[in-house]
């Protein structure tokens, strides 16, 4: 029988709300990069089988691309197994297919996300960005830039993008913390007859989401428009694919940038001398974006199942066990990035795994990246700089990387605008 060396625990959902476990990663890289993990019951989840937690960059890119060794459909890709009666309808979403099938869903999907129907919400998100700042610094004080800033940033450029109505966005709130924030204590689960939490992406839980998605897309075939839903509504995906790719939009395109900009602060924040730098322009805004992207990556980890019997970084894998890949580890693998533990803003080359490798490489990168560009540029512009005024406050989740509060205070003058 193979033996498992006993690693540190990186499952455990609590361990995040104190931020990346970066010491722990750096033991498994060294001493178990292929380590196996328990499930124990945890916040009122019941215990699960174990995976394995793969922690270094070469292993992490290698399970990404290989989709026929790690499949994303045998058990979907959340590290909690799903109930068996709930498989098949999570099985429906891109984000749990392995080609061909996946494939031909992002073939489809991917005509609504060109580069020029991206680029024109440009003037639009800046103009937001501005706005949201402005208001937010407007007495010098401190400010919790997450709900005076990032959280309503994120989600209007989303709903933009997607053409849902301004008087119907609090609604993609309600559900996206519903599912992105089920491990947090400050989001009471929800229980079934048992008292048992339900998976937020079970039928029941999405019902009303799903319901929502048809209207909108019954009412974008009488009145089409320069947006994402339009472009799905009008395409040959089937009701089901259509609301799952809904859901998946809603949740997965609010929350990279969700995460993403309160993190990329709090790194510009905890690293003064490379703040410094970005505000006297001597390094390129697009540099800085994937180096924030790589110190604070908006999802953690994401799971795969083995297909077939195999072996990485000399462990045995066999059939049927879970493989968790975790993506803040790999983007700070001593073997691949330089001191990585130094905010760095001109690094390159920085071949971060953020968005993922392979055929499940984020979708909607390029927007994401666009976004933060533009949220970086306006807060360059409508101040000197930013310090901590307090700790943050972070997301209990081993999948989401999040920030619930980041209380900040801006310094004057502001940068000049070009």
């Amino acid at each position: 029988m193979q033996s498992r060396i006993v690693a540190p625990d990186v499952f455990d959902p609590r361990i995040y709300a104190a931020g990346v476990p970066h010491d722990r990663f750096r033991v498994l890289r060294d001493r178990a990069p292929v380590s196996w993990q328990e499930e124990p019951e945890l916040l009122g989840w019941p215990a699960g089988p174990g995976f394995w937690a793969v922690t270094r960059h070469a292993d992490v890119v290698r399970v990404l691309k290989d989709s026929g060794a790690y499949s994303s459909h045998l058990g979907a890709t959340q590290i909690r197994d799903p109930d068996p009666a709930d498989l098949p309808f999570i099985r429906r979403m891109m984000l749990n297919q392995d080609p061909p099938e996946h494939g031909r869903l992002r073939r489809l999907v991917s005509r609504a996300f060109t580069p020029g129907r991206i680029e024109r919400f440009s003037a639009t998100a800046r103009d937001r960005a501005r706005d949201l700042l402005a208001a937010a610094f407007a007495d010098g004080g401190e400010v919790d830039l997450v709900r005076a800033v990032t959280d309503d940033y994120a989600l209007l450029n989303l709903t933009d993008l997607l053409g849902v109505p301004a008087s119907d966005r609090g609604l993609l709130h309600t559900w996206t913390e519903r599912v992105i924030a089920y491990q947090d204590p400050d989001e009471p689960p929800v229980l079934d007859a048992g008292g048992r939490p339900v998976n937020p992406r079970s039928p029941a839980m999405l019902a009303e989401m799903f319901g929502y998605a048809q209207e909108l897309a019954a009412y974008k075939r009488r009145h089409p428009a320069d947006d994402v839903m339009s472009v799905l509504a009008a395409s040959e995906l089937a009701d089901a694919e259509l609301e799952m790719f809904f859901f998946l939009l809603t949740v997965a395109g609010n929350d990279t940038v969700r995460g993403a900009a309160p993190g990329g602060i709090l790194a510009l924040a905890e690293h003064p001398e490379e703040q410094a730098r970005l505000w006297r322009g001597d390094v390129s805004l697009d540099t800085a974006v994937d180096e924030l992207l790589r110190v604070h990556p908006p999802v953690l980890s994401f799971r795969r199942t083995a297909v077939r019997d195999t072996e990485l970084a000399g462990r045995r894998i066999r059939a049927g066990d879970k493989v968790v890949v975790f993506h803040a580890s790999a983007n700070h693998d001593e073997r691949v990035f330089p001191d990585p533990h130094r905010l760095d803003l001109g690094r390159t080359p920085n071949p971060h795994v953020s968005f993922g490798d392979g055929p499940h490489v984020c979708l909607g990168a390029h927007f994401a990246r666009l976004q933060l560009r533009v949220f970086y540029e306006e807060v360059r512009a409508a101040c000197g700089g930013l310090e901590l005024a307090g700790p943050p406050r972070r997301l209990v989740s081993n999948f989401i990387n999040g920030i619930k509060t980041l209380p900040v205070r801006p310094r004057g003058p502001s940068a000049p605008r070009s």
